[in-house]
């Protein structure tokens, strides 16, 4: 189902009202339970966040990081960004609220367990750094993902991930016209070079041509 502005305004702050009525308001999804005020923002803005990465990535995946050092999950972040990619560890429940009023709100029953999340603009980036790492990491599992409404289990992710990105695409379709490029330009300079010097022989006085043959 839709929720108003973003997730976030089920918690009735989406930046309308005075500051008295946004504090009188419900707090509904995230009840206080003690917490501060500075904690509830921050599942605010995880949720706003997530929601946009949802709405706009060309593919998403959903991996379970049981077992994965600090410095392995810095790595694969590493990995992941030179890609062109993101990855964030998932609060699953606030991932699931992330999840309303997307295309990929069928991902929810994914999130269980230690859960991140894995996207990019490129619908093939994620999907491939995050098989290749998995190749030599097993601790990282595949659990599944999305691309746009259609729902990817792991099988679907690792199909993805076999397709060559869109960088890899481009490579392939310029690299015929940068080979004739390189044939063609020794000729173009050869040309230039000789439109050059008959110019030159167009411009020396009568006196100096025997010279400057």
């Amino acid at each position: 189902a839709a929720v108003g502005c973003c997730p976030a305004s089920r918690m009735g702050t989406c930046g309308e009202g005075s500051e008295d009525e946004r504090h009188s308001q419900p707090a509904g999804i995230f009840p206080s339970n003690g917490e501060t005020e500075v904690k509830r923002a921050e599942k605010r803005e995880f949720v706003t966040a997530m929601h946009d990465a949802f709405s706009s990535a060309g593919a998403v995946v959903v991996a379970g990081y049981t077992g994965l050092t600090v410095a392995e999950i810095s790595a694969f972040r590493a990995k992941v960004k030179a890609a062109g990619g993101t990855v964030k560890v998932a609060k699953n429940r606030l991932a699931k609220i992330a999840l309303q009023g997307t295309e990929a709100h069928h991902m929810s029953d994914m999130f269980k367990g230690q859960t991140l999340v894995v996207y990019s603009t490129d619908p093939i980036a994620a999907p491939k750094a995050a098989v290749d790492y998995a190749k030599a990491n097993e601790k990282l599992v595949i659990i599944g993902g999305a691309m746009g409404a259609t729902s990817l289990d792991e099988n679907g992710v690792r199909a993805l991930a076999a397709l060559p990105s869109l960088d890899e695409l481009r490579a392939k379709l310029l690299a015929p016209a940068r080979r004739a490029q390189a044939r063609v330009a020794p000729r173009i300079g050869v040309a230039t070079q000789r439109a050059q010097l008959t110019q030159q022989r167009g411009r020396v006085r009568p006196g100096q041509r025997d010279d400057f043959l």
